[in-house]
């Protein structure tokens, strides 16, 4: 009885190892790396357990044409103050694309924002 429980206990061990391994090595390593252009047009805390910051950007190709929209997270609270306070300005935010995650509770979708950049001449990012 008692071989059999620590072996269960051993195999359990294992693979909550394994999923711990699993979503550092997702969180630390990224798909892709880039830029999206826009203006930010929301950003907000959700989340019930886990809160993260979730917004969107409106990608303008040229003038007369559709928005596309890029939705994008951030974990970094000191970003999310600096978007927060350039929502109608037109920015560039730098992304990171991490694919894999096991759970929606480190973010809503795969783009993680890693930095922001003023496109307009004479708006600095405050």
């Amino acid at each position: 009885m008692f071989k059999f429980l620590g072996s269960l206990l051993g195999i359990i061990f294992v693979i909550v190892l394994g999923l711990v391994g699993y979503t550092f090595a997702m969180l630390n390593w990224s798909y892709s790396v880039g830029d999206r252009a826009g203006y930010v047009q929301k950003l907000s805390k959700k989340g019930w357990v886990c809160k993260t910051w979730e917004g969107e950007i409106a990608l303008v190709t040229m003038p007369g044409t559709v928005a596309e929209k890029f939705y994008f997270t951030v974990r970094d609270e000191e970003i999310a103050e600096k978007i927060n306070q350039s929502i109608g300005q037109r920015i560039v935010l730098a992304y990171e694309e991490h694919v894999g995650l096991p759970t929606s509770c480190f973010g809503d979708t795969r783009y993680f924002i890693t930095g922001i950049k003023s496109i307009e001449p004479n708006q600095p990012i405050p």
